[in-house]
């Protein structure tokens, strides 16, 4: 192993992640990424570069990387000078993805276990520039991710995503292949987005509807859904179920019953 990669393997937990030193699985998930369609590439939280050494090598890409963490960055700067100019500073929560790219780009990244939703959050902000996302995040959150209705892990995250995304768990990844090694297991998984260019309801009340829904997930929605309807009721057949039954399409259908009931 060279001094490059003794360095990656040394890399120690930093915001809530851990950083990958089995070369062999950083290696797998960027082979995931599809890239025949899209050029630019966003990695997210590079560290000291364990999946970028595999992406910079890939003429179909143009790799581009956001770490917030300084010392991380001088790192980057220092051992990929191929990156000049394209390695981004700031926080990825908070950066403006309008200023780097004016065309579709897909990303990929170890992300840090803590802020991972929000991670997913923000790339539906950009999901008509991002058409694909290759990640390793922890096991429970890939689960929830990708999970059907009518299953446990079925939630809050799994209707928003997959509302604009195809998602596939591709592989579990333990938890010794880590410095420091988490307490939980890993997956990565592949998003892809679909043809739906936008929901068929207001989508800042399908939010709403979604998570005060879930918020009390082993009740029907007739109960779970008070808060939000007030005095008002809504007689239908769909407010007998629990919120982990419906699919993204009937959410949307009882968004728009929803919005017609309030404005009465």
């Amino acid at each position: 192993m060279n001094d490059q990669s003794m360095g990656q393997v040394r890399a120690k937990k930093r915001l809530g992640q851990h950083f990958l030193k089995d070369l062999n699985i950083a290696k797998k998930i960027v082979d995931s990424l599809d890239g025949k369609q899209i050029n630019k590439v966003l990695e997210i939280g590079p560290g000291m570069g364990v999946l970028t050494q595999y992406l910079l090598p890939n003429k179909n890409f143009e790799t581009h990387v956001v770490e917030i963490d300084t010392d991380s960055v001088t790192y980057l700067k220092e051992n990929y000078p191929e990156l000049d100019g394209r390695i981004i500073g700031e926080d990825f929560l908070k950066y403006d993805l309008s200023k780097l790219f004016d065309e579709p780009f897909s990303v990929i990244g170890n992300f840090p276990y803590n802020i991972s939703s929000q991670i997913f959050f923000r790339v539906l902000d950009y999901r008509d520039q991002i058409p694909e996302v290759v990640c390793m995040i922890q096991k429970e959150v890939a689960e929830r991710m990708s999970a059907k209705p009518s299953c446990k892990a079925y939630g809050i995250l799994s209707v928003l995503m997959q509302a604009f995304y195809d998602i596939e768990y591709l592989f579990t990844v333990g938890e010794k292949v880590f410095d420091p090694p988490p307490r939980v297991k890993s997956a990565v998984i592949r998003m892809r987005r679909n043809t739906t260019s936008e929901l068929k309801c207001s989508e800042p009340l399908f939010i709403r509807v979604v998570k005060t829904g879930f918020n009390q997930r082993r009740k029907t929605l007739r109960n779970s859904l008070k808060s939000l309807l007030g005095d008002k009721k809504l007689e239908d057949e769909i407010m007998g179920q629990r919120p982990e039954q419906l699919t993204v399409p009937e959410f949307v259908e009882l968004t728009n019953k929803i919005e017609k009931l309030l404005a009465e």
